[in-house]
């Protein structure tokens, strides 16, 4: 898979690993990995499948209707390459903390749905709920950050809401930030996951 590697300065802060949104690249979230644990290495990853020639992680058959075998498939995908990659950089693939966005958010959440243990926390940026009607592994406490929009078009409340229970329910240790400008990634919801992140793993 197409990803940017950055080595961090300090070896002990977790790893981030971003995803971008519909039509991004693997650029786009570097600024935000800034902000939130500088001295993190970064593992930033470009999405494989072409909507329009626009990246994304995953086909959909409309908006906010996913196809689900190559959701399936694509999670899959990216947990074997998330081991390639820890052993091509020397990184403990159990100190790894999603921050995604969009599609890249619900790609980051399959991952939660579908393989035990897949992230030390995650922040997910206006993530909508990846699957339903399946059991999802035992979270034991995982801290999963849910950035949302009280008038998010794409991502409604509800939507929000469903996602928080089910990955409560499963054991997560979930915050949810409310903002109310619609689908964007604003500075103030990232600065409060910033704050979100350091609250558990320290200014570094």
């Amino acid at each position: 898979m197409k990803h940017i590697f950055q080595k961090g300065s300090d070896p002990e802060a977790p790893t981030l690993v971003l995803f971008h949104g519909t039509g991004g690249t693997e650029q786009d979230l570097l600024p935000v990995a800034q902000i939130v644990s500088p001295a993190s290495s970064v593992l930033s990853i470009r999405g494989n499948v072409l909507e329009n020639g626009m990246p994304r992680f995953f086909k959909r058959l409309s908006e906010g209707v996913f196809d689900e075998e190559d959701l399936l498939i694509r999670t899959n995908e990216l947990h074997e390459f998330l081991g390639e990659a820890a052993a091509a950089y020397g990184l403990d693939r159990t100190q790894f903390v999603a921050i995604g966005y969009s599609n890249g958010a619900n790609i980051a959440g399959s991952l939660l749905f579908h393989h035990q243990g897949a992230w030390k926390g995650a922040i997910l940026h206006h993530p909508m709920v990846p699957r339903r009607g399946i059991e999802i592994p035992k979270l034991n406490g995982t801290p999963i950050f849910i950035g949302a929009g009280t008038n998010d078009p794409i991502c409604t409340p509800q939507e929000t809401e469903e996602l928080e229970q089910l990955l409560r329910d499963a054991g997560g240790d979930i915050t949810v930030s409310w903002e109310s400008f619609g689908h964007r990634l604003t500075h103030s919801e990232v600065n409060t996951a910033a704050a979100w992140f350091q609250s558990h793993w320290g200014s570094r």
